[in-house]
């Protein structure tokens, strides 16, 4: 266990109660619809004013980390918005993680309560036998194993009231992974300073009068900070539990959807549904569609920009740092592959490996200054290692034109992005190294006209020992979430290593990625 003072959050800043502030503005307008389900701001401030009572009577104080594992829902919005109200930080959870990496999370963001949705009570329960200290556990809907508490009966014997606290601003603490293979927690100390989210809600055009598909899982940061930014707001926000791109258009139609975050991979699955099916629901309310966790493939925009006219907006950021650069609609034709120009509040510098600036038209890897950096919780030298003075590197590379636009163009490290999820090839690595039959592996992410990269392993057997791709997928895929095991395998009979010993992953790379522009 780590010692109390260094796993301590620093003191937020002091805020509002923004749900409670737009309750008292607009009672009666609808914050939240998710199925036939729906909350106004009043009903979603009195549930949230009950959620945050049980977290005060389970002892969750300011900085205490409350986790959640649940699909979208308005249950995972109380869960949030209650965690501002008491100055705790909510960990949302991968729900695609196996109970392992899921310990792991509680484990190392040392949560005091951990709500799980219906359908994922029984992998946090798989979990507990591997989940140090004694956190509450909250099931929300379902079935209640022992030792749990049921949701609706703790709101049930809740009040509405809120009694005023000390107030600060409510954080989030997002888990993603580096190139050791743990996953981190990065999170924000002080919160997001109110410059930076105005300035955000003025770059992409939002407004109170939108209403927002929710169609990513909210666990992801960037879905999640739409939530945000649109409660802020007092929009209305339309959540898909699970996305099908039809629902997606269907629901477009019927509440008027004018916004929307989506992964390219989301995008295209969209733009795969028929003329003659899509052609049934009028999308013209839909004026934003904001693309970001992927690049998204020149081709794509052309066929979206077809069917949903000229909404494409397009960012690059990371949870640690935030929206970096921003594309334009008017920009998505006239700059391919651009990931846009600077974001306001933001500071770009694209340096060499000297740690000197580039001219325009060189690669340099991208360090990115602003107000409100994360950190990586409990791991100062991981903070430390990605900062450069006072600047923070993801260790993406990108070159900038003569316009000031930038293009992303590789990946100091080694990390895959497949469908918008990011995945380090280390922790692969790590359980296929347990494998008897393997002697040495890397694993890369290759070219995918679906998915922008898949996993690939590339594996060096033991003498006299054999082992099939199947074989080996199917390993992975009982001990890692899905989305990270290897799609395919290739069989060499040695790696490329430096005389030092380090895999040479760019020429392993490089026999997958000849003839194109990208290299991630």
């Amino acid at each position: 266990m780590q010692d109390s003072s260094e796993s301590k959050v620093p003191t937020q800043a002091p805020a509002i109660d923004v749900v409670a502030m737009q309750a008292a503005a607009r009672p009666y307008k609808l914050a939240l619809i998710c199925g036939e389900h729906s909350l106004t701001y009043a009903a979603l401030n009195a549930r949230a004013n009950r959620v945050a009572n049980v977290l005060r009577k389970l002892g969750v104080d300011t900085r205490d980390r409350v986790a959640i594992m649940a699909h979208n829902s308005l249950e995972s919005v109380e869960v949030g918005a209650a965690t501002t109200k008491v100055s705790a930080i909510l960990v949302p959870i991968n729900y695609r993680l196996r109970e392992h990496e899921v310990a792991y999370v509680i484990n190392d963001s040392e949560a005091k309560v951990v709500f799980a949705g219906p359908e994922l009570v029984q992998v946090i329960e798989q979990a507990r036998a591997e989940v140090q200290g004694q956190p509450a556990y909250i099931a929300i809907g379902g079935q209640v194993p022992a030792g749990w508490l049921h949701y609706e009966k703790l709101l049930q014997d809740a009040s509405e009231e809120l009694q005023a606290g000390e107030r600060s601003l409510g954080s989030t603490m997002s888990y993603t992974s580096g190139t050791t293979g743990k996953p981190k927690g990065a999170y924000r100390p002080q919160g997001t300073s109110l410059q930076a989210i105005l300035q955000t809600i003025q770059s992409f055009e939002l407004a109170d009068s939108d209403v927002h598909l929710l169609a990513g899982p909210v666990y992801h940061s960037a879905p999640h900070a739409f939530v945000s930014l649109n409660i802020l707001l007092g929009a209305t926000i339309v959540a898909m539990p699970r996305f099908d791109a039809v629902e997606a258009l269907r629901l477009i139609d019927r509440y008027g959807v004018t916004t929307t975050f989506m992964a390219p991979t989301l995008l295209q699955l969209v733009c795969d549904v028929p003329d003659e099916i899509a052609k049934a629901f009028d999308t013209s309310s839909l004026r934003a569609i904001i693309l970001g966790a992927a690049p998204c493939p020149y081709a794509l925009k052309v066929r979206a920009i077809e069917r949903f006219g000229p909404c494409l907006w397009e960012f690059y950021g990371a949870t640690e740092t935030g929206f970096v650069t921003i594309l334009r609609p008017e920009d998505q034709l006239r700059k391919p592959g651009s990931s846009g120009t600077v974001a306001p509040g933001q500071e770009i510098r694209l340096l060499n490996e000297s740690g000197e600036p580039v001219s325009d038209g060189v690669p340099g890897e991208i360090w990115v200054r602003n107000p409100s950096l994360a950190q990586y919780f409990k791991k100062p030298d991981a903070t430390a290692r990605s900062m450069r003075d006072s600047f923070f590197s993801v260790g993406d590379i990108a070159y900038r034109d003569s316009e000031g636009y930038y293009y992303i163009c590789d990946r100091k490290i080694d990390m895959i992005i497949s469908a918008g999820a990011n995945i380090y090839p280390a922790e692969i690595e790590a359980v296929l190294s347990a494998h008897p039959a393997v002697a040495d592996v890397a694993v890369i992410g290759v070219p995918d006209a679906h998915w922008g990269e898949s996993v690939k392993a590339v594996v060096s057997l033991r003498p006299a020992v054999s082992a099939s791709e199947k074989e080996l997928i199917a390993y992975c895929a009982g001990r890692l979430a899905d989305y990270k095991k290897p799609r395919s395998v290739d069989f060499v009979d040695e790696l490329p290593r430096n005389p030092a010993g380090k895999l040479l992953k760019r020429k392993i790379r490089e026999v997958y990625w000849q003839d194109r522009d990208r290299k991630i």
